[in-house]
């Protein structure tokens, strides 16, 4: 079982807050879907003949390329590696571009899953965020996709955005249950150097963000998704019972998965590669026949690492008879003292040897999982 992840890295405009590389360009547009297919014929041996039961085509705006296009690219992914007939083949994509017919269209592909990119119903926080779409285009986005067929859809909300009041995220999030959208990925706004957002912060030309608010609003978040009866699966991921995004689940349940495109990342359990971050040198490699690629293999210290951080975001937790059988019981043990610590402030559940996190532990996880990492230089640890 394995998934595999496209690329494809155009956008209308580039958002303030994006650190995903991304191009507001037209540039080698109509060269990509053919080096796409190319690269999945050099990389094809990375996934060692393992099934595919998930393709996600992100970016960037995959919704820039016609209907057709998606298509062909699709069939070539399943000409190349063995895909289960009830995989999932997700499709981000902006409110702008869900028109009716591009909608009726798209529901001839394969594509059985769309992720919506609304991030707010109110135009003030889309300008603040430089989104190409309106609010008026974010519902219609919706209705036309339901209208359409597409009832597994996702929808990603921002929070504490500067102007985003408490009264107008919870009308936010309850847009998104009144549309009875079966599942919400939501982030917390974050300022990574060197975008856009970061330089205007600096510059004083747009308000800065606050941690105390976003906090605030992640926990109005997960109040009001549990009340509605959806499930809190990750850390930035609420379902209806049941319908979890296969595709993320298996990056945080540590499944390989293959990435296809500039700047895609790959991960097969014993090593991680990324493509160069450079549409034109990628593009070369592919010509070349010599993807241009960086791999890293992961030491075992790396590789528990890798697991704690993905299993403690999410409610199945970070399961320490994995870590003993995988890893080794002094590794286990290390672990289960750091954990004990947080267990004593209230951050953290251990029960049956699952470490989960507390409701206020989720407003913490990435801090606390980095203290219950372990050394390199630890790896040799006694059984």
């Amino acid at each position: 079982m394995a998934g595999l992840y496209i690329h494809i890295p155009y956008c209308r405009q580039k958002c303030h807050y994006c650190n995903f590389y991304s191009l507001a360009s037209r540039k080698y547009r109509e060269l990509l879907p053919e080096a796409l297919q190319q690269e999945m014929i050099l990389q094809k041996d990375y996934l060692t003949g393992e099934t595919l039961h998930t393709i996600y085509i992100g970016g960037g705006t995959p919704t820039v390329y016609p209907p057709q296009v998606i298509a062909e690219i699709i069939l070539a992914a399943t000409k190349q590696f063995k895909t289960d007939a009830r995989a999932e083949i997700n499709i981000e994509a902006n409110p702008d571009d869900l028109l009716p017919d591009y909608l009726h269209q798209l529901r001839k592909t394969p594509v059985n899953r769309l992720s919506i990119g609304i991030q707010s119903f109110h135009d003030d926080d889309l300008h603040y965020l430089n989104r190409n779409h309106s609010a008026a285009n974010a519902y219609q986005a919706i209705r036309n996709a339901l209208a359409a067929g597409f009832d597994n859809l996702n929808v990603d909300l921002i929070y504490g955005i500067p102007g985003l009041t408490d009264k107008k995220w919870g009308e936010n999030i309850k847009t998104v249950l009144d549309f009875h959208i079966p599942h919400i990925s939501a982030y917390a706004l974050t300022v990574e150097p060197g975008t856009a957002l970061d330089k205007l912060i600096n510059k004083k030309k747009l308000p800065p963000v606050e941690e105390q608010q976003a906090a605030d609003q992640f926990v109005m978040l997960m109040e009001m998704m549990a009340a509605a009866g959806y499930e809190h699966y990750e850390i930035s991921n609420f379902c209806k019972p049941g319908q979890y995004a296969r595709h993320n689940t298996s990056y945080w349940q540590g499944i390989s998965y293959l990435g296809i495109g500039p700047s895609a990342h790959a991960f097969d359990g014993r090593s991680r590669q990324w493509n160069v971050s450079n549409l034109e040198a990628w593009l070369q490699g592919i010509r070349s026949h010599k993807p241009a690629f960086e791999r890293e293999i992961l030491s075992p210290a790396q590789q528990l690492n890798e697991y704690v951080m993905t299993s403690l975001r999410t409610m199945w937790g970070t399961d320490l008879q994995t870590i003993q059988s995988r890893f080794g019981a002094g590794f286990r043990q290390m672990v289960l003292q750091q954990a004990a610590s947080f267990q004593k402030q209230g951050l953290v559940f251990i029960n049956e040897d699952i470490i989960t996190l507390t409701q206020r532990g989720k407003l913490f996880a990435d801090g606390i999982a980095a203290e219950l990492f372990v050394e390199d230089s630890e790896k040799t640890l006694p059984e």
